[in-house]
């Protein structure tokens, strides 16, 4: 009965050219609203959105407002449907702007980065915590996701965004593979992207990447071990990649599944998910006989041919480091994340 009365209120204002007017004005004035912001518009009649919009103050609030809006949407309706969605108003939006964001604005995209370098457990980990998203986060396997920023909308499911994400690692795997150096001698896609995986752990600096992937394909083809400090960490670790203290010498030759100190060749598996500058380090590394790294105490590496140059530069760096000791006495011992070097003892002898 209260909306038949209502709708008769209405037919009788709108039978005066002064009442037209009126209406005219409610839905073309700027509206109340005095910041931009982004509102989830409920699914319902218009009548429900109407209101659930006046609440939020995208409208005015009042029976002839909320009336005047119907009418337009009414009016209108040939533009197209309302959309539920989480859409983005701008500031003092008309009745008219309100009507065409809710039938032509894009959903509210909110953003994820996923670093290049993350393992499984570490990516499991910023999925949960990012908002917006539903559900839980499947199980996710090593070096699957490919990493990026990825733009999803509210209540997107993570396995979904998940899915997504190893479509992509697939998708990407694939083309490097087909594009890659033949010469590098690794028999399949897996296998790239394992070492991969480990160039991505080894160093963060760009243009170190395939000259670091070109130490670990030369000791592959000469049957040396690669001796990589992330592969120690990742089996110490249970698999987070990470230490909260300096990594020692007998840890780096204790047993382990994907501890290159101990076992032959590549790991098992990744050790992490890799971007795609490390997968292309792989496919088109450099060239040279190199054989050895060790940090060079500015945050790269000095790459050797032979093990006396590399025992000169592991010196040198012994020498770098006690300087800095002795001016610093206090310095607290910097995380082990696995990128870099950690004591000048290790790094492929």
């Amino acid at each position: 009965m209260k909306r038949v009365i209502l709708a008769l209120v209405l037919l009788l204002l709108l039978s005066t050219a002064g009442a037209a007017a009126l209406i005219w004005h409610q839905v073309t004035q700027p509206g109340p609203l005095q910041a931009a912001t982004d509102h989830v518009v409920p699914h319902g009649a218009t009548a429900h959105i109407t209101h659930d919009l006046a609440q939020a103050g995208i409208i005015s609030p009042g029976t002839l407002p909320e009336l005047s809006f119907r009418l337009a949407a009414r009016a209108t309706a040939s533009h197209g449907a309302l959309h539920a969605a989480e859409l983005h108003f701008p500031a003092q939006a008309s009745m008219l702007d309100v009507l065409y964001v809710l039938r032509h604005g894009q959903p509210v995209r909110h953003f994820l980065t996923i670093p290049e370098g993350r393992t499984a457990r570490q990516i499991a980990i910023i999925l949960q915590q990012a908002p917006f998203l539903t559900g839980e986060v499947p199980p996710l396997r090593e070096g699957a996701i490919l990493p990026q920023t990825v733009a999803y909308e509210r209540d997107t499911s993570r396995a979904r965004l998940v899915s997504r994400l190893e479509t992509l690692m697939s998708e990407t795997l694939a083309r490097v593979w087909a594009g890659r150096d033949p010469s590098i001698g690794l028999t399949s896609p897996e296998q790239l992207l394992i070492l991969a995986s480990i160039v991505e752990r080894e160093t963060g600096i760009a243009a170190e990447r395939p000259k670091v992937a070109r130490v670990f394909l030369n000791r592959l083809t000469q049957g040396m071990k690669l001796q990589s400090d992330p592969t120690a960490i990742y089996d110490l670790s249970d698999g987070l990649g990470t230490l909260d203290y300096a990594l020692t010498h007998d840890e780096l030759h204790q047993a382990g599944p994907h501890n290159t100190y101990v076992i032959d060749g590549l790991p098992p598996g990744p050790i992490c998910s890799p971007g795609l500058a490390a997968l292309d380090a792989v496919a088109h590394p450099a060239s040279g006989d190199m054989l050895y790294f060790v940090a060079d105490g500015t945050g790269g590496h000095g790459f050797s041919h032979d093990l006396h140059e590399h025992n000169q530069r592991v010196e040198t760096l012994k020498a770098l480091r006690g300087t800095v000791k002795a001016a610093s006495p206090q310095a607290a011992p910097a995380r082990h994340d696995g990128r870099g070097a950690g004591e000048p003892s290790q790094h492929r002898h």
